[in-house]
């Protein structure tokens, strides 16, 4: 094709009204948008917030006045950043909430393709079926059911159970991958023993050598919180990272992978009176205080948490965490988008 050479003088209305004509055909100037689309690093919506434990439980504890397990089919208050205008999102890929179960309830049995977890805040009593296997829950225990397995929970105890649920929701609306199917029955059968992933996965670094899973998510679908928060408290000091103190992440049994193949789960120890050096990076994440009193400073911004509390980090955002107590160690709980940043080659980090 030969050049085009511009040969006569152009009038800024003249420019404006072919810009204006492009619409009709569905068509735009990329060099009007260039510097918006390709920034320089990454640019979010999504804000740094905050919930307090001491503002959602009663909110949640009133919804379980007033709306059944049965009418909600899940009882959740969902975590809504406030930069994302309603959406049903906590930071651009991930989705969390609160959700509640009373007892003698049953939230009746259904499928989807967003992967979700749960971390127990509080109350006994409560178990997850997924597929066929009954799981009892306890507090701080962590809890999956993957992409497309059937799942239900319920209570045999005698106080309500509150636990956090964590999905890559926001990710699969926007892949448009959603789908969703309900059991015909409330609850499905159990067709395998109680804790049998525990049994067989469990074991502490030691795999079966037959019939290994080769599924992409974790096989194990419980980690007690028992063995996790031990092991965490044995790392010693060699194993501190500079930004993160002590960090466990919870692993996929076989692969040594994330436990979910869209998003890493980590538990992290501060020690006290422990700073940690800022940095940041391209993965989001969402954090849940378990034990202690701290701070995080995102962007220059403190948040004081305590157990309960549950805030959101967007990406790219300098930040840096701090036991607030001199005597008692401070845990986090969390979980990233960071296995699908890595996957399409995304990820960076930066220290500060």
């Amino acid at each position: 094709m030969a050049n085009v050479m511009l040969s006569t003088p152009r009038s800024v209305d003249e420019v404006n009204q072919f810009l204006a004509g492009l619409a009709q055909f569905h068509v735009g100037p990329l060099w009007k948008v260039l510097e918006q689309q390709l920034t320089p690093h990454p640019t979010s919506h999504v804000r740094p917030h905050l919930w307090r434990w001491k503002e959602v439980r009663p909110q949640l504890l009133r919804a379980g006045e007033l709306v059944s397990a049965a009418e909600a089919e899940r009882r959740v208050l969902m975590l809504l950043n406030p930069g994302l205008e309603g959406q049903a999102a906590t930071t651009h890929t991930l989705y969390s909430g609160i959700q509640l179960i009373l007892p003698g309830e049953v939230a009746r049995t259904h499928r989807h393709t967003p992967n979700a977890l749960r971390f127990v805040i509080e109350g006994r009593g409560a178990y997850t079926v997924v597929d066929g296997e009954k799981i009892p829950m306890a507090p701080g225990d962590f809890v999956l059911t993957p992409n497309w397995v059937w799942h239900d929970h319920g209570s045999e105890g005698t106080e309500p159970v509150m636990w956090l649920d964590g999905l890559d929701m926001p990710l699969v609306r926007l892949l448009e991958g959603m789908f969703f199917e309900a059991y015909a029955e409330e609850v499905q059968p159990l067709t395998k023993p109680a804790g049998a992933s525990t049994a067989e996965y469990g074991t502490g670094g030691f795999l079966p050598t037959w019939q290994r899973s080769t599924g992409v998510h974790s096989p194990l679908l419980k980690y007690a919180w028992r063995e996790a928060r031990e092991a965490l408290m044995s790392l010693g000091p060699n194993a501190a990272s500079p930004f993160d103190g002590r960090m466990l992440e919870y692993v996929n049994p076989v692969t040594g992978g994330p436990a979910l193949p869209t998003m890493a789960s980590f538990l992290q120890r501060l020690t006290p009176g422990q700073r940690t050096a800022p940095h940041r990076h391209s993965s989001s994440a969402v954090y849940l205080a378990v034990e202690g009193q701290g701070r995080t400073v995102i962007n220059g911004k403190a948040y004081d948490w305590g157990p309960g509390d549950v805030f959101a980090l967007p990406t790219w955002c300098e930040h840096a965490h701090e036991n607030l107590s001199t005597r008692e160690d401070a845990i986090l709980f969390s979980f990233t988008d960071a296995p699908v940043m890595r996957a399409l080659n995304l990820y960076r980090e930066q220290a500060l």
